[in-house]
């Protein structure tokens, strides 16, 4: 049977936010499930080139992630001339003002008042696919440039959301339990293969899922903000007012949306009811995209079978917080994206969009700041023969 998209408002605060969205959004760039194209909005287009940028000797960019010494050679090799400077987070609130370009994920105050007055900073490039941390106010209305880091690090965090749902169907806490018990009881497990699958947020990390989900055979069901290009083996894609009958369909839900003030509470009581009777959640995005009060409240209740959580609205959750207690619940101190390989990967990321930025080209992941996030522009192939592709306005193959 195929999904329909549903014909109810929610009654969810959250998706009721999420939902006019949606009908505030469907102007550029967005289409319906099959990628056909929506209609014109007034809305003003994104600044989608940088200017090209003289006197390198003068720039000065500023960093704030942990690059060792040979990604600190390979930043100043792709911008020769230019002052690097390793603020750290010890540093980086000090160092901002005087900074041209900016690369990092600040987690300490930041003086943004103070840095958008100074008038000096054109561009930041966050080293994480959240923009939480430098989408302010003052930052929205200036006309400093953003781009994100999503989906530098998709297969990562799309990989660990598929462990932590095949720990929930495998029921791997329970086994560990008894195995600290001594105990050796079989117990009954759930399938992933053959469920139906319900994704949040469709950019590079949701886009990412469905490919590793793919050979567990299940039905995919996915919603985003601007629904374009679906992909073979998607059964359905469809605009922010689909998402109640996704919840009631699917069996297993993962998140994958970011944090904005649209997303802020998505998955509160409401949208939990909604939800199928023993369905499974797992987010692997924005802790505070679920009412943590809530979804203690369903999994002791019974209505949901279990959950797994990379990401809590407080990090760490507090000694009170109800997720500590809830049960059949899995709690990662967000991980999914501490590959390895993860400073190389953003380091080469961020290298290609300076050159960009360098060469007055379009960067890649550019955020359009009122919507918070990355919007896709669709982009043809050379043949129209071949399908259209998706990228987050010149993204390379990373989408959101």
């Amino acid at each position: 049977m195929k999904f329909e998209p549903p014909g109810n408002p929610a009654a969810s605060a959250g998706l009721a936010v999420w939902a006019s969205f949606g009908e505030r959004g469907q102007g550029r760039g967005s289409m319906d499930g099959l990628g056909q194209p929506g209609s014109t909005s007034a809305r003003p287009p994104l600044p989608v080139r940088a200017p090209a940028c003289e006197n390198l000797g003068r720039m000065r960019i500023v960093l704030c992630y942990p690059a060792e010494p040979r990604h600190l050679a390979e930043i100043a090799a792709a911008a020769p001339g230019a002052e690097v400077v390793d603020a750290g987070q010890e540093r980086v609130a000090a160092e901002l003002p005087a900074a041209d370009v900016f690369c990092g994920h600040p987690k300490v105050p930041v003086p943004w008042n103070e840095v958008v007055a100074a008038g000096r900073l054109r561009w930041i490039q966050s080293s994480a696919a959240g923009l939480d941390h430098c989408l302010v106010p003052v930052v929205v209305d200036s006309e400093i440039i953003v781009t994100s880091a999503s989906g530098v690090l998709a297969d990562q965090v799309a990989e660990h959301a598929l462990g932590l749902a095949i720990a929930c169907t495998l029921r791997l806490p329970l086994f560990l339990d008894q195995q600290a018990r001594r105990e050796f009881v079989r117990r009954p497990t759930r399938d992933l293969t053959g469920a139906t699958v319900g994704i949040v947020g469709f950019g590079g990390v949701g886009r990412r899922l469905a490919e590793v989900l793919a050979p567990f055979r299940v039905k995919i069901l996915a919603t985003d903000w601007f629904p374009v290009c679906r992909p073979p083996g998607i059964e359905f894609l469809g605009g922010p007012a689909t998402l109640p009958d996704l919840l009631a369909a699917a069996d297993v839900l993962f998140l994958s949306a970011p944090l904005t003030e649209h997303t802020r509470g998505l998955i509160d009581a409401p949208a939990l009811a909604r939800m199928k009777p023993g369905a499974i959640l797992v987010n692997a995005a924005r802790g505070q995209l679920v009412d943590e009060g809530a979804l203690a409240a369903a999994l002791a209740s019974g209505h949901l079978d279990s959950a797994a959580l990379d990401v809590t609205p407080d990090e760490p959750p507090a000694a009170s917080s109800p997720l500590w207690t809830a049960p059949r619940l899995i709690i990662t101190p967000h991980v999914a994206g501490q590959s390895g390989r993860r400073i190389d990967a953003m380091t080469e990321f961020f290298c290609n969009n300076l050159r960009r930025y360098l060469r007055g080209e379009p960067l890649r992941n550019l955020v359009d700041k009122r919507l918070g996030f990355p919007e896709p522009l669709p982009v043809l192939q050379e043949t129209t023969l071949q399908p259209p592709v998706c990228e987050s306005t010149v993204s390379d193959g990373a989408t959101r």
